[in-house]
């Protein structure tokens, strides 16, 4: 069964202070310490494209790893911010910087906040019905492409940030029962409008998180035969501490829920593997993953840790 092998994270050297940027925005102290939750937010280079960062995060897993990129049998990106207008497809620009063989399929997810989420079923599901052994997942959200500095309800929540996770064939982490929707009727509460800047609904986005996400939570659990007491970790989208510690508490998850974005921001279809890859302990044998947001949908799978006699 294909499985989660490794992850590892990139962030630009770059960071936006957004204390300070807070009071431009006659924003208190409390304001941005417990309900964002953001002290700083990764910035990209000017000159730096998604596909850049992609690359950064690849690089970074063959150097934490060990791993051989170039044993990839395919290259899927999850973006919904691509390099230029979106055609060729980003990930054919990051199989070229990476110099992959061309015996790899190549292609990218529109997705965002859900995106790394459905993605692994998606390239699970890909690889295993053409019997590949080895692929790579990246995700690349730079959303300061979009951001309007000058809007309140954007400009003090999304950072810059990618990551890369190797899957492969016995992998350590299995990727388990899952649970996908959509409230679509609500598509416009985040979208990108004719002037090129993001445009945030913030109400009836946590409205949408605070009642979906737990059931969903609960669908994947019921699936399993499980309780929430059986999940050593629940790992969720990143979108604000209190929108995370709100979700928390509705679920049961406490404690064991954590909030690691204060560094960088909500780095969209990176801040669940931007999890995996900081926070991961290795006694750890099951996790819960959620992504939600832009759709507005979401994905919530469950990953166990392959026992040794398994």
């Amino acid at each position: 069964m294909i499985g989660i092998h490794c992850v590892s994270a990139y962030l630009p050297d770059a960071a936006i202070d957004n204390e300070l940027q807070a009071r431009g925005f006659e924003a208190d102290e409390d304001f941005i310490r417990e309900k964002i939750g953001m002290l700083a937010l990764s910035r990209k280079a000017n000159k730096e494209q998604t596909s850049d960062m992609a690359v950064q995060a690849v690089l970074k897993l063959q150097q934490e790893h060990g791993v051989d990129v170039s044993q990839a049998e395919c290259l899927v990106l999850v973006t919904q911010n691509p390099d230029g207008h979106g055609l060729p497809h980003t990930s054919a620009v990051v199989h070229h910087l990476l110099n992959l063989p061309a015996a790899c399929a190549v292609f990218d997810i529109s997705l965002g906040c859900s995106g790394y989420v459905q993605a692994l079923s998606i390239v699970k599901a890909f690889m295993q019905s053409q019997n590949m052994r080895q692929g790579l997942l990246v995700t690349a959200d730079p959303y300061s492409k979009i951001i309007n500095p000058a809007d309140r309800d954007t400009a003090m929540l999304f950072g810059d940030g990618a990551s890369a996770t190797w899957l492969s064939e016995d992998a350590d982490w299995q990727i388990g029962v899952a649970d996908f929707g959509i409230q679509s009727q609500q598509h416009d509460a985040l979208q990108t409008r004719a002037d090129g800047h993001l445009y945030m609904n913030g109400r009836a986005v946590f409205t949408f998180a605070a009642t979906q996400v737990p059931a969903s939570v609960k669908r994947v659990l019921d699936k399993a035969q499980l309780d929430i007491k059986d999940v050593d970790q629940v790992f969720l989208h990143q979108g604000s501490r209190y929108i995370v510690e709100t979700l928390a508490k509705r679920i049961g998850s406490e404690g064991k829920t954590p909030f690691a974005a204060t560094a960088y921001g909500n780095t969209v279809s990176s801040s669940v593997p931007m999890l995996l890859a900081q926070c991961l302990q290795p006694q750890w044998q099951r996790l819960l993953l959620c992504g939600f947001g832009v759709g507005l949908s979401w994905a919530t799978c469950l990953l166990e840790k392959k026992n040794d006699h398994s």
